[in-house]
């Protein structure tokens, strides 16, 4: 079923907005073997299908640690494999099968049209919704910003992404002899902003790949005993401050149709022309796979429900301004947080109650209503209360294992200020509500200890403060396009409101080892906050309060010893 009308934002020419850097020089016998399986190969936007499940997953899940496309792990880790193996039985059956579907694909030989059809007919005549989430669909972007990539990533459910990592990855290398960072031309010449841009953010990567080296060297002379992998690791984990949010990385996602309608959606009609290119590429190759499920975008009331969604901060800016105008401020004071800080703004510590009569009132054999529970839980003693939570938490022995959801009748808020390189980190964790103001410089960044200890601190500063320049002249001009050059290093402004089952999995998470030292800081922080309100329930969570010089020490060897025990358990079933 092909799209007889295209949305309207499928009209705009923003090819501009494409990654330059993408260079897939495929020979012939490569695209034989990779077209059957990728909607895409040579640009930077491909659904993968006609893979194993389990396949497609590892192949995605390689998007964190490869420099190179995922469709060079597919070819060279799972089809060449077999076509150049000892197995010369299995290589022909390959070859045929790749040949077969080349000639028919799979949806020429079933019934493809039959499901296309049910879908359009449900959607259009019926409404329901709940059919669309049950297609899943593996989409992989190469070479999108961290501004977009960040605003996809605010999709909660029905989305789940893996992204390039900044602590196993070095991105100071160029290609065609320019560093890989999104340069948004036309906005940028017309602010006549161009040339500055990039020599400020070509500063950045100059700078990041110039202390790398020498930062390794410090770690080195600083634990002698460390093998060289943690140390570049936690060298790469430092140095990521000077990465601009124009930084190209790679994202993978596994989504349903419904999702990505409403991530499209959400795309299409944003003020920065990146945003609305991955609009138009999403769609292209999502149409290709799943075209019934897409046929509302082309509708009259989705582009007014894209423009609204695209206005409504706008909007709420405008009336902010005139509200306080009207109050006789003259201008908006902005309260600046240097240094990272958490604040807890919103705490009930009288959702107690209401967490335990949650406990109670699914307990085995209660019938109870949850008033007559809540009653008896207000008037119980401490120790009594504590006798029930330990009791609903008796057995959990690890951190991994989930508390239940009698912890999600409390909620706190918290307001927080970090660097934006640990926020990325935290921003993955989507069962909560967060939202964040716009990247900038307003709150400064932190020199890292390591980087003034090993004398580097001048050269880091340099380009930190070029950037801050280049910003605030963008800033200007336009709030949105400036976010482009702001490094990771400083800090962003953002709020979680948050149940205490989340809290749990977060901070008990984002404290161990393994984690870099920024947020386990924001999240130790946030426990020792929690203690002072709410002493029960933080008595049962598995805070790690330990400081490590060197963060996930170990932890390559024992994650090594597990992946064997995990292999021999499937080789012997």
């Amino acid at each position: 079923m092909s799209m007889l009308i295209a949305p309207a934002f499928q009209g705009e020419d923003l090819s501009c907005y494409a990654n330059l850097f993408l260079r897939k020089l495929w020979s012939d016998e490569e695209r034989r073997y990779l077209s059957p399986f990728a909607t895409n190969i040579d640009g930077t936007v491909s659904v993968l299908h006609g893979l194993p499940p389990e396949m497609i997953g590892a192949i995605c899940s390689r998007t964190s640690r490869t420099e190179g496309s995922l469709l060079r792990v597919l070819l060279d880790e799972y089809i060449f494999k077999i076509i150049r193996g000892e197995d010369r039985a299995l290589a022909k059956e390959l070859e045929d099968v790749i040949d077969f579907l080349n000639k028919h694909g799979f949806k020429n030989i079933l019934n493809n049209q039959r499901a296309q059809e049910f879908y359009a007919k449900c959607l259009a005549q019926f409404g329901d919704e709940s059919i669309a989430q049950l297609t899943g669909t593996h989409v992989f972007f190469e070479g999108i910003s961290q501004v977009l990539m960040k605003f996809i990533q605010d999709m909660r459910i029905g989305i789940e992404p893996i992204e390039k990592s900044t602590r196993f990855i070095f991105f100071a290398l160029k290609v065609l002899g320019r560093y890989q960072y999104c340069v948004p031309e036309p906005a940028l010449r017309r602010h006549g902003m161009l040339n500055e841009y990039r020599r400020a953010g070509d500063n950045l990567f100059d700078t990041y790949g110039k202390l790398f080296k020498p930062l390794v060297e410090f770690f080195a002379s600083a634990y002698p005993d460390e093998k060289r992998m943690p140390l570049e690791k936690k060298a790469l984990d430092v140095l990521r401050g000077l990465l601009p949010m124009a930084t190209l990385g790679q994202v993978a996602f596994r989504g349903n149709a419904q999702a990505w309608e409403y991530l499209i959606t959400r795309l299409a009609q944003q003020e920065l022309g990146e945003f609305r290119w991955a609009a138009q590429a999403l769609y292209g190759e999502l149409n290709k796979e799943i075209p019934s499920l897409l046929l509302r975008l082309s509708e009259e009331k989705a582009l007014k429900y894209q423009q609204y969604i695209a206005q409504r901060q706008v909007h709420v800016s405008a009336e902010w301004s005139w509200s306080l105008f009207s109050l006789g401020k003259k201008s908006i004071e902005v309260e600046v947080d240097a240094k990272p800080k958490v604040k807890l703004v919103t705490h009930n510590p009288a959702q107690e109650a209401e967490v335990i009569t949650a406990m109670v009132f699914s307990s085995r054999g209660n019938h109870q209503s949850w008033q007559s529970i809540y009653r008896s839980v207000r008037k119980m003693p401490q120790a009594d209360r504590r006798k029930l939570v330990e009791a609903y938490l008796r057995g959990r022995t690890q951190q991994w294992e989930k508390v239940g959801r009698a912890f999600e009748n409390a909620n706190v808020r918290f307001e927080i200020t970090m660097d934006i390189g640990a926020y990325r980190d935290l921003h993955r964790h989507r069962m909560l509500t967060q939202d964040r103001q716009e990247f900038s410089t307003h709150h400064g960044y932190v020199v890292p200890d390591c980087i003034s200890e090993a004398g580097l601190e001048s050269d880091y500063r340099q380009a930190m403060d070029w950037a801050r320049e280049v910003y605030e002249k963008l800033e200007r001009k336009d709030p949105l396009l400036a976010q482009y050059i702001v490094p990771l290093g400083y800090n962003i402004r953002f709020y979680q409101y948050t149940n205490w089952r989340e809290l749990f999995w977060e901070i008990e998470l984002r404290t161990g080892p393994q984690g870099h030292p920024n947020y386990r800081w924001i999240e130790q922080e946030k426990f020792r906050l929690l203690q002072e309100k709410f002493p029960l329930f933080t008595s049962f969570m598995k805070a790690d309060m330990k400081d490590y010089a060197v963060a996930r020490r170990g932890i390559e060897e024992k994650s090594k010893a597990k992946e064997q025990r995990v292999l021999g358990k499937l080789q012997s079933s």
